[in-house]
């Protein structure tokens, strides 16, 4: 009997809108700057978060959920944002500005909630053991945060052209780009402590 695989803690859930307008994505820049702008307060409040998570985590073995829960929002909301913008480009919806979850919106992250982290893995997961990790996200990023010429980027730009002349968005690319992603964020949960599982290095959730 074969063992089915299970789950890795962080899931990513991104649902193609069809279709996308063909031309609405050259606009996406700029409809998105205010998430944008709140963002970049939110991850330097998600930077401060970890480091008290840390020492938490050291002393404790637990991640405080009140903590745990405000990064997740922040990394869910990036993800919306993105799968909006140039990390995707697979819905035309506008996103919440929410940390909550959304079962209406066509893109969402969850991250099961560790009882107990070990307190060794706290002091080296994050930079030496997420080194392999970090020189993939690099190629397929490009850079941190939105995608900057990075292979996502690159593959979303190429379907939104397609789109702008078909009229449709192709799925392999849009299954290849959620991969992509998902691997980026389970690498981001890790490195950030709120997982003690090593990411998987797979695009897919099985």
């Amino acid at each position: 009997m074969v063992k089915k695989q299970a789950l890795y803690p962080v899931s990513i859930r991104g649902e193609l809108t069809h279709p996308p307008s063909r031309g609405w994505w050259l606009l996406k820049w700029l409809l998105a700057l205010p998430h944008y702008i709140i963002l970049a307060f939110l991850w330097i409040a998600f930077v401060v978060v970890c480091i008290i998570a840390f020492f938490a985590i050291l002393f404790t073995s637990k991640y405080p959920r009140g903590l745990f829960n405000f990064n997740l929002g922040v990394l869910r909301w990036t993800w919306r944002v993105g799968f909006y913008s140039y990390s995707t480009l697979g819905t035309d919806k506008y996103p919440p500005f929410s940390l909550k979850p959304d079962d209406d919106y066509p893109a969402d992250l969850e991250i099961a909630y560790p009882e107990k982290l070990s307190r060794g893995l706290v002091l080296v997961k994050w930079w030496l053991l997420a080194i392999p990790h970090y020189i993939v996200i690099a190629f397929l990023q490009g850079g941190a945060g939105e995608s900057r010429g990075g292979l996502v980027f690159i593959l979303a730009i190429f379907a939104a052209i397609s789109l702008l002349f078909t009229g449709k968005y192709p799925e392999d690319i849009f299954k290849l780009v959620v991969g992509m992603n998902r691997w980026t964020y389970r690498v981001a949960a890790y490195a950030s402590l709120m997982t003690d599982e090593y990411p998987p290095f797979r695009l897919w959730d099985n």
